[in-house]
């Protein structure tokens, strides 16, 4: 509305576009598991295609819809990478990132491919899964973490990188993120590494 109105002032359409308070950014949401608390929700997952999303969530910190829509075509055990993005597609307003498979996330999609019926990675009777959201409330609620959504998984998945030290940039490109400020904002404060260059050039000697 904002730029309406000062585009309607710059057109002498309106004498004056009226100044619009606009409230602050609310911080970001701060839910995450800790690496205990992963394997207490993947130990309480007793349906495989609802444990598979969970392993490649943490593993791949990829967004709900991103793994759901995966096919087996985009996983390729060779090079030991996930695409993420659809080709047929096109690029989404949310990024989809390329991002190597580790020994986890790798068993658990072995294991997965061997019984698959359907070309997609997470499916259920023979069916492709498109919402996994009661599924994971269930879990959440058996294993006393009834807060656990989706996302909740991508987030704790950045946070467990970036408490062992693993550049912004570097987590940036993991999650799709176009900018890594947008990382550095959200995650950097988990980071032992951030700024400890610059806080130790402050030491001083009495």
């Amino acid at each position: 509305m904002r730029s309406a109105l000062k585009w309607a002032e710059s057109k002498n359409l309106i004498d004056r576009a009226p100044k619009i308070y606009r409230p602050e950014r609310p911080a970001p949401r701060d839910d995450r598991l800790t690496r205990d608390q992963i394997g207490i929700f993947l130990a309480h997952c007793t349906f495989p295609h609802v444990k598979l999303f969970v392993t490649l969530a943490v593993t791949t910190g990829a967004r709900m819809s991103a793994i759901l829509q995966l096919t087996w075509d985009r996983v390729d055990f060779d090079r030991g990478t996930i695409v993420y993005r659809d080709p047929e597609q096109g690029r989404t307003k949310k990024g989809r990132a390329t991002v190597p498979i580790n020994d986890m996330a790798r068993a658990a999609l072995l294991e997965a491919q061997r019984g698959a019926l359907t070309p997609f990675v997470v499916e259920w009777a023979g069916s492709r899964v498109v919402s996994i959201k009661k599924g994971l409330a269930s879990v959440g609620k058996r294993c006393g973490l009834p807060w656990v959504t989706a996302h909740v998984f991508r987030h704790s998945a950045a946070t467990a990188m970036a408490e062992r030290g693993v550049p912004m940039a570097e987590i940036a490109q993991f999650l799709g993120h176009a900018d890594s400020r947008i990382t550095e904002r959200v995650y950097a404060r988990f980071s032992p590494t951030y700024l400890r260059r610059a806080a130790d050039a402050l030491e001083f000697v009495a």
